[in-house]
């Protein structure tokens, strides 16, 4: 007879991106609040049927995508208390449950702000991207905690003694008192990514090392569990105060009870991002599908048999790939068929993988419902054995082809083994990786294994094959010799930033004069004036142009500049121009003109201008840096203003405005790869990041990665920085672009510096 345990309650859709972060109320009874990458916050409470859950709020107040959230309990003020959100957009909003626009707005944080925590007295523990922790009392700062040197991930208040925790992706754990650090936890061997008290003395941790830690306040570590096969994301305690919950990176939900994995739920979602623990005892959880679901043990709170087939259905058509999961390696001759589902598990969440004819499908045992439950078709198995197939054996192992890498003249062979229905890249990457091979060579030992299994079918024998290195594709020095040359990658780090050069004069010049007819008598150019300017765009528009622009001709722009926004988007053009020019660069970016010309660019860029305004005011910014002694210097010392405006614009629709905007951010990474200044790279990397969940052109993403790269390139801090942020996962899906072949290319040198 089958045990108790959880079953699926309800499925709530809403959200229309990932469900980021959850957390129970006091106030409505049983109700919950989530939040997501679409911005908002909802308020679900139970429906009147006892089953189920109806959206009561939507909350906005966040610019860019809602990460966490905690509730302050109620009080005197506000008798159903405060529910606070964190965002990417660097900010907490604080919301009561009568307005869906925040109470007031907590500004601080320098990051995304990814975890908080709510105390007596309406204390407040905030941690972000920017390594720090806040404590907060309604809408002041009371002191800022630093001491962690990544991603502050978690964060919580422990109910006595007035002790503060943070759970960092330096992999330590800080346990705070006044301000003070009294404590380092370490033993976790990756991010720190969620805390949960179990009582006035205990608290457990979970890591991207796929490991949940019990610890004592003491620095003791009691316990740890082990179960998940990828990141965990979040733990939950039941209401008794020493069962758990977890999910994670594998699509599983873990329940834990007595120290044991008691149940695993697989979920038709690849991220499991947050859970929360009802008063009820009924699980939460929250995943990149968008969708919210509730599990219950109440068989009066189990769903229909309808729905717990439609969820069953979903599950069972989810693909799997084996390299994120714990199914090892698959040979599909040798796997058994659906006989072997007669035979019952041996443990609950027991994997079995089931050859279907050419297919893979795997199974996992329900100790609730005592059978076993599909949880999806593996993806990129293969088979065969070498008498069968003709696979040859290398190592242990059968693959399509083995060839035989010669990476000197004279020196050892290695050997690159390939199955067809492999990833190039993964494979090349591997390659390199076991033979302590330059990472820039992974797209040049691609593209020879595409190249020499072009046309292939399973048993090939892989002959006919040209070396990458050695064959007749390789780099021949001058004396005639066949030589080795790292494949360099052509994309970053950057060095040198990238302006907007090209321009039609002809139709500039005629849309001055035109417009000119329509401004007021004294903003309106004389004949002489716009000869002036014309002479003056002559030599501007020409880099190579060694005549310098007179202090006349500049004040003449500089007053036609001062058109009204409907109109002065020619005049912009020639600015643009103009700030490649030496001297017009140093007279606009120094000296006394330097603040009114800041003023000016910075009122400029704004969501209110037109497009067109709005791309030549940012490529007016790009240009700028052409100059390191003046432009470069004046726009690096605005860098948090300029890009804080300059972000607002990915909310547009406008293409070239989003290239523009890009690129800017581009020239800003261009000029901090060479610094130290690891404040500057953490707020150009968080711009990255708010970019590329905006931005979809690919031109615009392109220059985006190259920002990225040039970022992390030779930079340990950076790129611990970065993969704190998790931008592998934002950017992955570019890495099949194919279509410019640029974007795939660069994105793929991005994620293995990554």
């Amino acid at each position: 007879m089958a045990s108790s345990g959880f079953r699926l309650s309800c499925s709530l859709d809403g959200h229309e991106m990932d469900v980021r972060g959850l957390a129970t109320t006091l106030f409505p009874v049983g109700a919950f609040v989530s939040v997501s990458r679409d911005r908002t916050a909802r308020v679900w409470v139970p429906s009147s049927s006892n089953r189920g859950f109806t959206e009561m709020h939507c909350m906005n107040g966040h610019s860019n995508f809602v990460s966490c959230v905690c509730i302050i309990a109620p009080n005197d003020t506000y008798p159903r208390g405060l529910i606070v959100t964190g965002g990417n957009d660097h900010n907490i909003c604080v919301f009561t449950l009568d307005s869906p626009a925040p109470l007031y707005i907590l500004k601080g944080h320098k990051n995304t702000v990814c975890s908080l925590s709510a105390g007596k007295f309406g204390t407040l523990l905030s941690g972000s991207w920017d390594t720090t922790s806040k404590v907060w009392l309604n809408e002041k700062c009371l002191m800022t905690l630093q001491g962690h040197t990544a991603a502050v991930w978690a964060v919580k208040i422990l109910p006595e003694q007035g002790f503060m925790l943070t759970g960092s992706a330096d992999k330590t754990i800080k346990m705070w008192k006044a301000g003070r650090c009294e404590r380092t936890f370490t033993g976790h061997n990756d991010c720190v990514r969620g805390l949960a008290i179990l009582n006035e003395l205990e608290f457990l941790s979970c890591s991207n090392d796929a490991t949940i830690r019990r610890w004592q306040i003491t620095g003791q570590c009691l316990h740890i569990y082990y179960g998940h096969t990828n990141y965990i994301y979040c733990l939950s305690v039941f209401p008794n105060g020493e069962d758990f919950v977890t999910a994670g990176e594998d699509r599983s939900l873990r329940i834990w009870k007595d120290g044991e994995c008691t149940q695993t739920i697989r979920l038709p979602a690849q991220s499991i991002w947050s859970c929360c623990v009802l008063d009820n005892g009924d699980i939460v959880v929250g995943s990149s599908d968008g969708i919210i679901r509730v599990f219950t043990e109440a068989e009066e709170r189990t769903a229909s048999a309808e729905e717990i087939q439609t969820f069953e259905n979903e599950l069972s058509s989810a693909t799997i790939d084996p390299k994120t999961g714990d199914l090892g390696d698959i040979n599909i001759n040798e796997l058994p068929g659906r006989e072997h589902l007669d035979e019952p598990g041996t443990r609950e969440g027991q994997t079995r993988l089931i050859r279907v004819g050419d297919a893979v499908h795997a199974y996992q045992w329900s100790v609730v419902d005592g059978r076993w439950m599909k949880i999806g078709d593996v993806v990129g198995s293969s088979g065969g054995t070498q008498k069968t197939s003709g696979k040859v054996l290398y190592e242990g192992k059968e693959f399509d082809y083995v060839f035989t890498i010669d990476i000197n003249e004279g020196g050892p062979s290695m050997k690159l083994p390939y199955n067809i229905t492999d990833d190039p890249w993964l494979v090349a990457h591997s390659f390199l990786q076991k033979n302590d091979l330059n990472p820039m060579f992974l797209d040049q030992v691609a593209n020879f294994i595409i190249e020499n299994t072009k046309g292939h079918t399973l048993g090939s024998t892989g002959s006919g094959f040209t070396d990458p290195f050695t064959g007749g594709n390789a780099y021949v020095s001058t004396d005639g010799r066949t030589s080795t040359i790292p494949f360099s990658n052509p994309y970053f780090p950057k060095k040198d930033p990238v302006t907007f050069d090209q321009a039609n004069i002809t139709q500039i010049i005629g849309k001055l004069k035109e417009l000119n007819g329509s401004t007021s008598a004294e903003q309106k150019l004389s004949e002489d004036d716009l000869q002036i300017l014309e002479k003056f765009l002559s030599i501007v528009s020409s880099p190579s142009a060694r005549e310098t622009p007179t202090a006349e001709q500049l004040e003449i722009l500089w007053k036609a500049a001062q058109w009204p926004e409907d109109i002065v988007f020619p005049v912009l053009d020639i600015l643009r121009l103009a700030m490649r020019h030496p001297t017009v660069n140093e007279h606009f970016c120094s000296g006394n003109y330097s603040t009114q010309f800041s003023n000016y660019l910075l009122n400029k860029i704004n969501l209110q201008g037109k497009p067109a305004n709005q791309m030549l005011v940012l490529r007016t910014v790009c240009n700028c840096f052409s100059s390191p002694s003046y432009g470069s210097k004046l726009m690096m010392s605005l860098r948090e203003t300029v890009l804080s405006q300059a972000i607002e614009m990915r909310s547009t629709s406008n293409k070239n405005v989003h290239i523009a905007l890009s690129t800017l951010i581009l020239n800003y990474a261009v000029n901090l790869h060479a610094g130290n200044d690891i404040e500057g790279k953490a707020n150009c990397l968080s711009i990255i990041s708010a970019a590329i969940e905006a931005l979809q052109d690919y031109e615009a993403i392109f220059r985006l990665l190259v920002a990225l790269g040039t970022i992390i390139s030779n930079d340990p801090n950076a790129l611990q920085l970065a993969q704190s942020l998790g931008v592998d996962s934002q950017i992955r899906k570019y890495s099949s672009v194919s279509d410019p072949a640029k974007v795939g290319d660069c994105c793929r040198f991005v994620l293995k510096v990554l």
